[in-house]
């Protein structure tokens, strides 16, 4: 029997429907996974990459950037503080951002640039333009 899932960024939800598997990260514990029958969990979503197996073996890539997840009663919700589709990140965009924030760090200690580098990773990552990182 899949899950339910949804995952809802501020704006929108961005993706709702149902899957066999979830992996998603988070703060303290690393990459977690959930299985149909999982138990009720609540955890503080990292920055990275969340991958979610649709029942038919599709794999959806959603690029996280903090929040929650909830799962309970094989439903999982995903509260990002922002996320973005992998196929809605646009590529050059995200290149360009890490670019800018590796200029500023190497002028020094910026934790805001850090945060933007990061960001930046994460949305390559998830469209699979990670090459060199």
């Amino acid at each position: 029997m899949p899950m339910q899932v949804q995952v809802v960024s501020p704006e929108r939800v961005l993706w709702s429907g149902e899957a066999e598997r979830i992996v998603t990260r988070v703060v303290d514990e690393g990459d977690i996974a959930f299985l149909p029958g999982h138990t009720t969990y609540l955890g503080q979503l990292g920055a990275g990459v969340t991958e979610i197996a649709e029942v038919g073996g599709e794999v959806i890539k959603v690029a996280v950037h903090g929040g929650f997840v909830e799962v309970s009663d094989d439903r999982v919700s995903l509260l990002s503080d922002q996320a973005e589709l992998a196929t809605d990140i646009d590529i050059a965009r995200a290149q360009a951002a890490r670019e800018r924030a590796q200029v500023t760090l190497r002028g020094g200690d910026d934790e805001e640039a850090m945060w933007a580098a990061k960001r930046a990773e994460t949305r390559l990552r998830a469209t699979g333009h990670d090459e060199g990182l």
